[in-house]
Protein backbone atom coordinates (compact mmCIF):
# COMPACT_ATOMS: atom_id res chain seq x y z
CA UNK A 1 0.00 0.00 0.00
CA UNK A 2 1.25 3.52 -0.74
CA UNK A 3 0.48 6.98 0.63
CA UNK A 4 1.73 10.30 -0.75
CA UNK A 5 1.97 13.72 0.82
CA UNK A 6 4.14 16.31 2.50
CA UNK A 7 6.13 15.74 5.69
CA UNK A 8 4.79 18.39 8.08
CA UNK A 9 6.51 17.33 11.30
CA UNK A 10 9.22 15.02 12.61
CA UNK A 11 8.69 13.64 16.10
CA UNK A 12 11.69 13.07 18.40
CA UNK A 13 13.88 10.06 17.54
CA UNK A 14 13.26 7.18 19.94
CA UNK A 15 15.97 4.64 20.83
CA UNK A 16 16.26 1.81 23.26
CA UNK A 17 17.86 -1.49 24.15
CA UNK A 18 15.99 -4.70 23.39
CA UNK A 19 16.86 -8.38 23.62
CA UNK A 20 18.17 -8.18 20.03
CA UNK A 21 20.26 -5.06 20.59
CA UNK A 22 19.79 -1.35 20.11
CA UNK A 23 16.69 -0.18 18.24
CA UNK A 24 15.59 3.19 16.88
CA UNK A 25 12.29 4.55 15.66
CA UNK A 26 11.53 7.81 13.83
CA UNK A 27 7.89 8.90 13.64
CA UNK A 28 6.74 11.65 11.31
CA UNK A 29 3.48 13.29 10.28
CA UNK A 30 2.50 13.14 6.62
CA UNK A 31 -0.25 15.39 5.25
CA UNK A 32 -2.11 14.08 2.20
CA UNK A 33 -3.13 16.46 -0.60
CA UNK A 34 -6.69 17.17 -1.68
CA UNK A 35 -9.75 19.16 -0.75
CA UNK A 36 -9.83 17.51 2.69
CA UNK A 37 -6.17 16.84 3.65
CA UNK A 38 -5.53 14.17 6.27
CA UNK A 39 -2.60 13.91 8.65
CA UNK A 40 -1.17 10.44 9.26
CA UNK A 41 1.55 9.42 11.71
CA UNK A 42 4.03 7.01 10.08
CA UNK A 43 7.10 5.33 11.56
CA UNK A 44 10.49 4.25 10.27
CA UNK A 45 12.43 1.58 12.18
CA UNK A 46 16.08 0.52 12.38
CA UNK A 47 18.31 1.15 9.36
CA UNK A 48 15.38 2.74 7.49
CA UNK A 49 15.80 5.78 9.77
CA UNK A 50 19.36 6.34 8.51
CA UNK A 51 18.53 5.50 4.88
CA UNK A 52 15.69 8.03 4.71
CA UNK A 53 16.73 11.31 6.32
CA UNK A 54 13.46 13.24 6.22
CA UNK A 55 12.89 16.96 6.65
CA UNK A 56 9.71 18.96 7.11
CA UNK A 57 8.47 20.02 3.69
CA UNK A 58 9.69 16.90 1.85
CA UNK A 59 7.14 15.58 -0.64
CA UNK A 60 7.24 11.78 -0.53
CA UNK A 61 5.46 8.58 -1.43
CA UNK A 62 5.74 5.97 1.31
CA UNK A 63 5.18 2.24 0.86
CA UNK A 64 3.55 1.17 4.12
CA UNK A 65 2.28 -1.74 6.14
CA UNK A 66 -0.62 -1.21 8.53
CA UNK A 67 -0.90 -3.44 11.58
CA UNK A 68 -3.08 -3.35 14.68
CA UNK A 69 -2.42 -5.13 17.97
CA UNK A 70 -4.37 -5.57 21.17
CA UNK A 71 -2.98 -4.72 24.63
CA UNK A 72 -5.09 -4.85 27.79
CA UNK A 73 -8.35 -4.75 25.86
CA UNK A 74 -7.37 -1.75 23.71
CA UNK A 75 -6.28 -1.77 20.08
CA UNK A 76 -3.29 0.15 18.75
CA UNK A 77 -2.51 0.70 15.06
CA UNK A 78 0.98 1.16 13.63
CA UNK A 79 1.59 2.55 10.12
CA UNK A 80 5.13 1.47 9.29
CA UNK A 81 6.95 2.82 6.22
CA UNK A 82 9.29 0.31 4.59
CA UNK A 83 10.23 2.37 1.52
CA UNK A 84 10.34 6.13 0.91
CA UNK A 85 10.46 7.76 -2.54
CA UNK A 86 10.96 11.50 -2.77
CA UNK A 87 8.80 13.28 -5.32
CA UNK A 88 10.36 15.61 -7.85
CA UNK A 89 8.69 18.71 -9.26
CA UNK A 90 7.50 16.71 -12.29
CA UNK A 91 5.39 14.34 -10.16
CA UNK A 92 2.83 16.93 -9.10
CA UNK A 93 -0.78 15.90 -9.03
CA UNK A 94 -2.62 16.71 -12.19
CA UNK A 95 -6.37 17.29 -12.41
CA UNK A 96 -8.24 14.80 -14.59
CA UNK A 97 -9.40 16.11 -17.97
CA UNK A 98 -12.94 17.50 -18.05
CA UNK A 99 -15.75 15.07 -18.80
CA UNK A 100 -16.55 15.55 -22.48
CA UNK A 101 -19.95 13.84 -22.20
CA UNK A 102 -21.48 17.08 -20.89
CA UNK A 103 -20.08 19.25 -23.66
CA UNK A 104 -22.60 20.23 -26.37
CA UNK A 105 -22.02 18.72 -29.79
CA UNK A 106 -22.35 21.55 -32.29
CA UNK A 107 -22.28 19.18 -35.28
CA UNK A 108 -25.33 17.16 -34.23
CA UNK A 109 -28.50 17.20 -36.36
CA UNK A 110 -30.58 16.47 -33.22
CA UNK A 111 -30.21 20.00 -31.85
CA UNK A 112 -33.39 21.52 -30.50
CA UNK A 113 -34.35 24.90 -31.98
CA UNK A 114 -34.26 26.68 -28.64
Amino acid sequence: MEISGTVVSLLPLQTGQGKNGVWKKQEFILETPGQYPKKVCLSLWGEKVDENRLNAGDKITASINIESREYNGRWYTDVRAWKIARQTGQEREMAPPPDQSFMPDTNSSDDLPF
